[in-house]
C-alpha cells in the first residue's frame, strides 16, 4: 500500500507540474507579444520548432497590408462558434474575437461553450494559454444567473490589424516569426448582450489582442488573449 501511495504521490507531482511548466511556457508567449521584441526572444531562443528550409520563401502576411476588411458577421445566436478555415491571422483574429464576446445562455451550457472554445486552440502545447481563453467565459455560477434572465450576446469585428510595435519587430526580423508564426492581433468590434423582458438590451465596444498561430501548411489556430490591448 505504501508502494502504490508513494507511486501516485510522485505522478501527481509529475503531472502538476507538466500543467505548470505549460503554463509558464503559455503565459512568457503572451509577456513576449506584449513587450513584442521579447516575443522574437522567446521564438527564436532554441529548436521548439524547425524553421523553413533554406531556399524557402516564407509566406507570412505583410504587416503593411491593408486590415479594413468589411466587419465579420456575429456569430448566429444558439450557435457554437466554429473556427473558420482561413491561413490569415487578420481574419481569424476577427473571427475569434466574435466567439469570445459572444455566448446564448439559452442553448448551451457553460461547459459546452469552454469545449467548443477549446477546438479554437492551437495543439501546440508549447505556446498554447488555454487559460487566457477560458477567462473570457463567465464562470459557471455567473452563467447559471444569467441562465436564469435568458441572456445572451452577440457580437461583430469592425477592424483588425497588427499593433504597431509588431509590425516595426516584424520588419526589423522578418525570418523570427518563422518559428512558431504566432501573430499578434488587435481586434475592435461590438458586442450586444439582451435578455428576457429587455430584447433590445445593451452594447457596448470591445477590443482585444489575440495571439494567433498561422502555420504556411494548416489553418490558423488561436493561442491566447493577451492581458491588455495592444495599439
Amino acid at each position: 500500500m505504501r508502494k502504490r501511495s508513494s507511486s501516485a504521490s510522485r505522478s501527481g507531482i509529475s503531472g502538476g507540474a507538466l500543467v505548470r511548466r505549460r503554463a509558464l511556457l503559455g503565459t512568457a508567449v503572451l509577456i513576449g507579444l506584449v513587450a513584442l521584441a521579447g516575443l522574437f526572444s522567446y521564438l527564436t531562443r532554441d529548436n521548439r520548432t524547425t524553421p523553413n528550409p533554406a531556399g524557402t520563401t516564407s509566406s507570412s502576411p505583410s504587416p503593411g497590408a491593408s486590415t479594413t476588411a468589411p466587419s465579420t458577421p456575429g456569430v448566429r445566436s444558439g450557435a457554437l462558434p466554429v473556427p473558420p478555415e482561413t491561413r490569415d491571422p487578420i481574419a481569424f483574429g476577427k473571427a475569434a474575437a466574435v466567439a469570445l464576446w459572444s455566448y446564448d445562455t439559452r442553448s448551451y451550457s457553460q461547459p459546452e461553450l469552454v469545449a467548443a472554445l477549446h477546438r479554437w486552440l492551437t495543439a501546440e502545447g508549447q505556446y498554447v494559454d488555454a487559460d487566457s481563453v477560458e477567462h473570457q467565459v463567465p464562470s459557471p455560477l455567473l452563467w447559471g444567473r444569467m441562465a436564469d434572465s435568458g441572456q445572451f450576446a452577440t457580437a461583430s469585428a469592425a477592424e483588425a490589424h497588427f499593433p504597431e510595435a509588431f509590425s516595426r519587430a516584424l520588419k526589423a526580423d522578418p525570418g523570427a516569426i518563422t518559428r512558431a508564426y504566432v501573430y499578434a492581433v488587435t481586434v475592435s468590434g461590438k458586442q450586444s448582450i439582451s435578455w428576457n423582458g429587455s430584447p433590445q438590451g445593451g452594447a457596448e465596444e470591445r477590443s482585444a489582442t489575440l495571439a494567433v498561430q498561422c502555420r504556411p501548411d494548416r489553418p490558423c489556430a488561436l493561442v491566447g488573449v493577451m492581458p491588455s490591448v495592444a495599439l
